[in-house]
Order: C-alpha cells, then structure tokens, then sequence
C-alpha cells in the first residue's frame, strides 16, 4: 500500500449545543489533515438537524473540509451540504444524484459485500464504505466486514473505499494496510481519553508511520 490513507469524521450520535460542537470541531481539524465530516444526527428534529449542520458547514469551509449529511439527500440540498451518505434504505444513488446535483460528493453504505459496493461504484458514487471491522457503540450492525474486502478493491477498482466500524488509534493499523483510502471514525475520534484534537493527531501520525514503511517495501 503507497497511497495516503485520510480521516473521515462522522459527528457523535448526540450533540446537543451547536456552537460548543463548532468549538469542539475547530480543535479537532487544528490537529491534523481530516478530508471530510458526515453529520450523522438520528431521530431529532429537522430544525436542530439544520442549526448542527450549519455550523458544522462554517468550520468545514473555513477548514476546506467536505461536510455530507447522513441519510438525506433532500436536506443535504436545502442545508446546501457538500454531499450525502446513503445506506441501502435511503433510495437509490441515481435519485440522489438527481437531487444533490452532479458536482456534489454522495457516498453508499455496502456493508461486507463487494457486490453492492461494484453497483455504487458503476452507479456514478464517489466513494463506497465498508463495515463494520470491529465491534461498535455508535451504531446497531448486523454486518461483519474484512480486510480482503479493502484489499481487493483497492486493487482493483477506482473508486475510493472508506472503512467503518468501530475503529480507533489502537486497532486502525490493519484496515489502513488493507487498502482503505479513508478511515470513518465516530467514537475513536470524540471518546478518545485525550480528546478529539488527540485523535486527529494520533491518527494523521499512524497514516504517515505506515505509508513510510509501505514505501519503503514498495
């Protein structure tokens, strides 16, 4: 593996303070290289969805950071969001597509299988995301994904591939050697004991430790 793998930030389950969030954010995307934040906010109201996401967009565009929404394509527009993440559930990528426009960046949720990731990827999606790895609080998953997944679409396919699923510090070694160009973290990132700002750092500090090691094999 010699291409950099990156972080991908998904928000906590809960945030209940917009603005402490933005802070919390800023210290985060101050410590190191992140490509992008999904706001992923289930079961609250479109109105606090909309004041999140608001600010979540300012620190993005003052970071030249991508900010996607989870789930909804029709929000992501009217917030004016980057991109969307849909899982299988949330229609189909070509009526998101419709909606979010050509230029916007929309991610598919495909699980443990390669064959719904090719679909996405035929599909015109700017990346697939497989999971989980391991196991994870963030989220119910009756999906158990592995590292050959990575490894042989990176081999193989152009479009990039996120890993997802309970992945932290400690265990993201093996899934970025796999092949993951991105790395999807929730709790590892806002659970860290040091912090978020930690996190970053400590992950940023793993992607260059095993690229350099790649290299030097290659």
């Amino acid at each position: 593996m010699t291409h950099r793998c990156r972080l991908y930030l998904i928000t906590p389950p809960v945030i209940d303070d917009a603005k402490a969030f933005a802070t919390l954010l800023e210290q985060a995307l101050d410590a190191g290289d992140v490509a992008a934040i999904q706001v992923r906010l289930k079961e609250v109201s479109e109105a606090h969805l909309a004041e999140v996401t608001k600010a979540v967009l300012a620190v993005g565009q003052d970071y030249e950071v991508a900010v996607l929404l989870n789930d909804s394509p029709e929000l992501a527009a009217k917030f004016g969001c980057d991109g969307v993440h849909i899982g299988q559930s949330d229609g189909t990528l070509k009526e998101a597509r419709k909606i979010m426009g050509k230029d916007a960046m929309i991610g598919v949720t495909c699980h443990d299988s390669r064959h719904l990731a090719m679909e996405a990827s035929e599909g015109g999606a700017d990346y697939v995301a497989f999971g989980a790895f391991f196991p994870t609080q963030t989220k119910d998953t009756d999906f158990q994904a592995e590292l050959e997944d990575l490894t042989i679409w990176q081999e193989s396919m152009m479009t990039p591939c996120v890993a997802i699923g309970g992945i932290t510090v400690d265990n993201c070694d093996a899934v970025i050697e796999a092949g993951a160009d991105f790395i999807a973290v929730c709790g590892g990132i806002w659970n860290h004991p040091e912090g978020p700002a930690a996190a970053v750092s400590a992950f940023n500090a793993k992607f260059k430790q095993i690229q350099k090691v790649a290299q030097g094999r290659a």
